[in-house]
């Protein structure tokens, strides 16, 4: 388990330097191609301000969204006591815990540290679920928290949102004008290097964001199973939720990426362009994990 959290960690830093690169050559290729240097650095400070909105404001939107009502410990009692003693088994501060009135089995977290957390579970999950499954699932929750995924994945959602407007606004700036402000048409090159930009960088940062999202729900899978000292639990209520599916009523794609299963129409998306890694393939290191555990 130790070292399947060590490989995941370590494939998330790379994917992330990856995105500050791809972000760095995209503004430096803005800056040289229409003559303004100092696009370069307003780039870069524009995607800080943009990613510490999106940072501070993305819990109470994601809450708001997917509408989670928060609850108290009298309003139910299983949820809560699970969420609070796996709280105290980590070490952590007592997320707040809310409920969605769905019928999908599904749950996300959310929240920029251990201290500013939430964890939201919907009806269908707790109809659906033992107690050994609702368990590992928020043990899986309290994981992303844990780890700081939700920070990991705002900031990686941010920057997919800067790359997708740097793009648009260089789309702008080639046909109604940018550059050293001479009248002369823009070398062909110009053009090629445009296009090239706008069509593969907004669609190269989707997938490093992909990515990401798919190897901390791999993280989040063995820091829950390593908590609760119980794969077979998790991969239990993945096994359930695979069966039944996890498409909820009214899903957000914004945030998509935040829930422990695909709350989108999966039939209808690729493998490559999903939030998540196929639930077999998670079931299946679930497993791996339990059978190198009772070694």
């Amino acid at each position: 388990m130790y070292q399947e959290i060590a490989r995941n960690k370590y494939k998330t830093i790379v994917l992330l330097m990856g995105f500050i690169i791809l972000l760095a050559v995209v503004g430096w290729a803005v800056s040289q191609l229409t003559g303004q240097r100092s696009m370069f650095f307003f780039i870069g400070i524009g995607s800080l301000v943009y990613a510490l909105i999106s940072y501070f404001a993305g819990a109470k939107m994601a809450l708001k969204i997917n509408g989670a009502k928060e609850i108290s410990k009298k309003d139910n009692p299983r949820l809560w006591r699970i969420v609070e003693n796996l709280s105290i088994s980590e070490g952590m501060p007592m997320p707040k815990v809310f409920i969605m009135n769905d019928p999908a089995p599904n749950a996300f977290a959310t929240g920029r540290n251990p201290q500013h957390s939430a964890v939201a579970a919907t009806t269908g999950l707790l109809d659906m679920m033992t107690d050994s499954e609702l368990e590992g699932v928020m043990a899986h929750e309290l994981g992303h928290i844990k780890n700081y995924d939700i920070r990991v994945s705002t900031i990686a959602f941010a920057l997919v949102g800067i790359i997708s407007m740097v793009a648009d606004m260089f789309w702008h700036m080639m046909f109604w004008g940018g550059g050293d402000g001479d009248d002369s048409a823009p070398h062909p090159i110009f053009y090629i290097v445009a296009i090239a930009l706008i069509v593969l960088a907004p669609i190269a940062a989707t997938m490093l964001q992909l990515a990401i999202s798919r190897k901390r729900e791999y993280l989040a899978d063995a820091t829950g199973a390593l908590t609760t000292r119980y794969p077979e639990g998790l991969a239990s209520a993945l096994e359930k939720i695979g069966q039944y599916g996890s498409t909820m009523r009214k899903p957000n794609s914004s945030t998509a990426h935040m829930f422990f299963a695909n709350p989108l129409k999966s039939k209808s998306m690729m493998s490559l362009f999903s939030t998540h890694p196929p639930v077999e393939q998670r079931i299946a290191r679930l497993r791996a994990m339990d059978a190198e555990h009772g070694k």
